[in-house]
């Protein structure tokens, strides 16, 4: 009797797994805030016996070390993995026993990384489920441009063939188990089920559907933007991430926020877009704790820099802490709760701007104003088709090319709201007049906008 429970960690678009028997279990590819796991093993009344990486990640902060020094697990990595710590080298065809008649595994699947390895949870000899990590996915494939560019083409074709050796050594039915693809930056498209099976992706997923070269050529055509955060951490998981910190940072006073953007600094608002645009600390940046919070906050602030988190309450922070661990944030520099009535001083007054729709813009088109419109979507979301006239900054980049927006007062929008927030935030730091456009990027149409295709351009 198996068990494969799922962790999933939204922020990031990842899962992790617990997988075991009545007595004993696996982790594959952890967290880094390992709580979650120890949490889930008690649960299950299991003792975490192995804990197995399938690869050197790129996205987010490992909690395999810790977990593994804190429960005695024995630690699998790739053997091809360069790292800094004593582990267990796994290498193709190894297998290690997880409790009676569990075992997990190890089959060689480059692609994603040129070490990169799934494993194949076997009850009495019988596949029943693949952790595939960043190889096979529901419906698409880890991108393969993550670890050297000159190595992205060949990453590619060992991504079809990796695909194909799964699903040949496998049957229909078992599990497919990724870590990747939910959301994740580290997937070469953005796959859609919570669920599959190998049957169900050798019918559809196109690295067993193509010949090498249309995949090849199709995937490479595909792959977006790279979140700059992502640089950071594959040498912090090869050198041994530090154990995490979660305890409370330390709390700061209106005079203290004012001082810390003065210098610089990034303080940060987790409140809801709305609740910002309606009064803020002027100089601080939106990024809704609800939202992708440790994805485009790690992605923008530049590494290092010393971030000051404001929210309504102390599980907002706390809650804002540990997604912000999981991509190398690890401890605030200071903390703030309640409202902008306890956050603003005279050094850093109040300030708010407008939002509005997409049927607002065309009004103000329509009544002749002269407005600047921002879409700061990404490159692959606007090579689909864009607002006429419409000046492209994608979100990651606003803060560095402040210079290239046009004089005049700034309309932004992404695709739903968000990241315009984020945009606008920026903008409004640096002394623009702007309007968040909060809206459905579909709705431009039904507001009469005119839409360039490619088509057309």
């Amino acid at each position: 009797m198996f068990f494969a429970d799922i962790m999933e960690t939204e922020g990031l678009g990842n899962r992790s797994y617990l997988a075991g028997g009545v007595r004993a279990a696996a982790v594959v590819d952890p967290p880094r805030d390992i709580d979650r796991v120890i949490a889930a093993a008690a649960r299950r009344g299991v003792r975490v016996v192995a804990v197995a990486e399938t690869h050197v990640h790129n996205d987010y902060v490992t909690g395999g070390l810790e977990l593994a020094r804190l429960t005695g697990a024995r630690y699998l990595v790739p053997a091809g993995a360069s790292v800094a710590y004593a582990r267990v080298p796994v290498a193709d065809g190894d297998v290690e026993p997880i409790d009676e008649g569990l075992a997990l595994r190890a089959v060689a699947t480059p692609g994603h990384t040129p070490h990169h390895t799934s494993y194949v949870l076997e009850d009495d000899g019988r596949a029943v489920a693949a952790f595939t990590g960043g190889s096979l996915l529901i419906g698409s494939v880890g991108r393969p441009d993550l670890v050297e560019p000159r190595l992205t083409e060949q990453l590619a074709r060992a991504q079809h063939a990796s695909a194909h050796r799964l699903a040949a050594g496998l049957d229909d039915e078992v599990a497919v188990m990724p870590t990747h693809g939910f959301g994740s930056f580290c997937s070469s498209t953005q796959a859609g089920g919570a669920h599959s099976t190998i049957g169900a992706e050798r019918d559809s997923n196109p690295a067993l559907v193509q010949d090498v070269e249309t995949f090849v050529t199709e995937l490479l055509a595909r792959l977006d933007d790279v979140p700059a955060y992502y640089a950071h951490m594959g040498p912090v998981n090869a050198a041994g991430p530090a154990p995490l910190d979660l305890t409370a940072p330390r709390r700061a006073d209106a005079q203290e926020i004012a001082r810390r953007l003065v210098a610089g600094e990034w303080v940060v608002d987790l409140r809801s877009r709305v609740a910002f645009s309606e009064g803020h600390v002027a100089g601080s940046f939106n990024f809704e704790g609800e939202g992708q919070l440790a994805t485009y906050l790690a992605w923008m602030i530049p590494w290092g820099k010393p971030v000051t988190l404001l929210a309504q309450s102390a599980q907002d922070i706390s809650r804002a802490q540990r997604e912000l661990a999981r991509v190398g944030i690890d401890r605030p520099a200071a903390a703030v709760v309640g409202s902008p009535a306890d956050w603003t001083s005279a050094q850093a007054p109040l300030a708010s701007f407008p939002r509005a729709a997409f049927a607002d813009l065309a009004a103000a088109r329509g009544r002749g104003e002269d407005v600047v419109v921002l879409d700061v979507r990404r490159d692959a979301e606007r090579a689909d088709g864009w607002i006429e006239g419409s000046v492209h900054i994608p979100v990651h980049q606003v803060h560095q090319r402040l210079h290239e927006v046009p004089a005049g007062v700034v309309w932004v929008h992404c695709a739903g709201g968000m990241r315009a927030a984020i945009a606008a935030s920026v903008l409004d730091a640096a002394g623009r007049d702007v309007v968040a456009v909060d809206d459905n990027y579909a709705a431009a149409t039904d507001a009469g906008l005119a839409l360039v295709t490619p088509a057309q351009h």
